[in-house]
């Protein structure tokens, strides 16, 4: 039988010593079932997380730094009850999954560009979960697969309307998606298998927040899961997305942008 899992106070060690609480970070997400280490907990957790906080890069256009670090983490994401980008999403979930008894190791990742070419490595944090099977997990990279997926399956994953599925490519590993009824195959980043440490992430990441060629600098993005669509927000636009259809509206001001965001997004920049 499961046991009831007992939430315990998580040692994160930085430069400034901290406690995170597993317990207050459930119920960010809305998790309150019993915890074991298997896939169907971890299918949970995913799509929890995904449903409950956003993927946003709003503190790079507030010119906030966005520090690597658990702590930093910890408290914007959960303590502020904000979002992130990958590298705070996938880092934080990490340690949940640490903490909870998961095997989880950061990866480095290279996303697809036009023309066939990929950014550099440390571009996209992703994360693998060895189970009795390698799974691949990623709450960090915006519109992607709801539920981790295994990695060890070469066939097409199903996941909403979407498949998935991996490819070997020189020694990476590339996931790559379509829609399930038609559609081609396009690729979504290149990654290796290789264990990674947050600290060897830090330079790209300062690269994206300062980089002018940074897509991330290009505009305000904040966008959520949904339990049968998707909501988005940028500077520009509110694009809702429900079984399939999509629908846009134009956001006239700052306040406008300011209130959609507390509304659909409960996030209160001031």
């Amino acid at each position: 039988m499961l046991q009831p899992y007992r939430p315990k106070e998580i040692k994160v060690s930085t430069s400034c010593e901290t406690l995170m609480d597993a317990k207050a970070y459930l119920a960010r997400i809305g998790y309150r079932e019993r915890i074991r280490p298997n896939p169907d907990v971890l299918r949970r957790l995913h799509l929890k997380h995904l449903l409950s906080i956003p993927f946003e890069n709003l503190d790079i256009h507030l010119g906030r730094p966005i520090v690597l670090s658990k702590n930093a983490f910890y408290d914007k994401i959960i303590k502020q009850h904000r979002g992130g980008f990958c590298y705070e999403l996938n880092g934080l979930f990490a340690t949940l999954l640490d903490d909870l008894g998961f095997k989880v190791s950061m990866l480095s990742a290279r996303v697809a560009q036009e023309g066939g070419r990929f950014s550099p490595n440390f571009d996209h944090m992703t994360l693998l979960v060895q189970l009795e099977h390698p799974w691949l997990v990623d709450v960090g990279f915006g519109d992607s697969f709801t539920e981790p997926k295994r990695l060890d399956m070469s066939g097409p994953q199903p996941d909403r309307e979407k498949q998935y599925r991996f490819t070997r490519r020189d020694g990476w590993t590339l996931l790559s998606r379509k829609p399930k009824r038609n559609g081609v195959w396009e690729p979504q980043y290149l990654f290796s298998l290789r264990p990674r440490k947050l600290k060897e992430f830090i330079p790209r990441c300062r690269w994206q927040q300062t980089s002018p060629r940074s897509h991330f600098r290009k505009g305000r993005i904040c966008t959520r899961l949904t339990s049968n669509g998707r909501l988005s927000l940028t500077d520009t636009k509110f694009i809702v997305t429900r079984g399939g259809r999509r629908s846009e509206r134009l956001v006239k001001d700052p306040e406008e942008f300011a209130m959609l965001l507390r509304r659909h997004f409960g996030i209160d920049l001031n």
